[in-house]
């Protein structure tokens, strides 16, 4: 599950490093107006070239993390299956209450069943059964033949799938169309 919690938490160190490093530069700007006093010139000698080194270390680690990386789709579905029912909740209340159930009701019932769910998932280590529960309760009654479309993994990605699709249209191919004789892909 953590491979590489320590250079993964390095990585989070160094990042908020580099982020607080333009401060510096914020804060001589706001006192010196850019007069280049020497003030000014000793902290540039401080911030710029560490924040170039601790972007260099971040992008190794990262470059070594991500090498070798395995991506699980399974394990990935499987947590998906097991938290989405939790994650549909809303869908779940708010279609409710459009066809006519009192919403205050129907909250305290999802709560009810999650935490029951909840205690099932993590106490026995057994399925995730809240579907099964909300299915199963009267109060339910308007949504119980949608409940599996409610629960559709793709009703909570939003435009994810556009937004990858756009940013390597956008982005990526242009740089891979410029280096493509270093790459050397045909």
């Amino acid at each position: 599950y953590k491979r590489n919690p320590m250079r993964s938490e390095r990585v989070c160190s160094l990042a908020r490093y580099v982020m607080g490093l333009p401060n510096s530069a914020a804060n001589t700007a706001a006192n010196q107006w850019f007069e280049r006093t020497l003030d000014d010139s000793a902290i540039r000698r401080i911030y710029l070239p560490e924040s170039f080194l601790a972007v260099d270390v971040i992008l190794n680690l990262l470059t070594n993390i991500a090498d070798g990386l395995h991506v699980w789709p399974n394990v990935i579905k499987a947590r998906v299956v097991s938290e989405l029912p939790f994650m549909a909740t809303e869908v779940i209340l708010m279609e409710c209450v459009k066809r006519g159930g009192d919403r205050q009701q129907l909250h305290e019932a999802i709560r009810v069943h999650s935490m029951k769910a909840g205690a099932v998932v993590k106490g026995e280590g057994k399925p995730n059964d809240l579907m099964a529960r909300i299915a199963a309760d009267p109060l339910f009654q308007a949504v119980h033949g949608d409940l599996e479309r409610m629960v559709d993994p793709m009703l909570f990605v939003g435009r994810a799938p556009e937004q990858v699709d756009e940013f390597i249209k956008e982005e990526i191919d242009p740089i891979l169309k410029v280096n493509e004789a270093l790459l050397d892909i045909e």
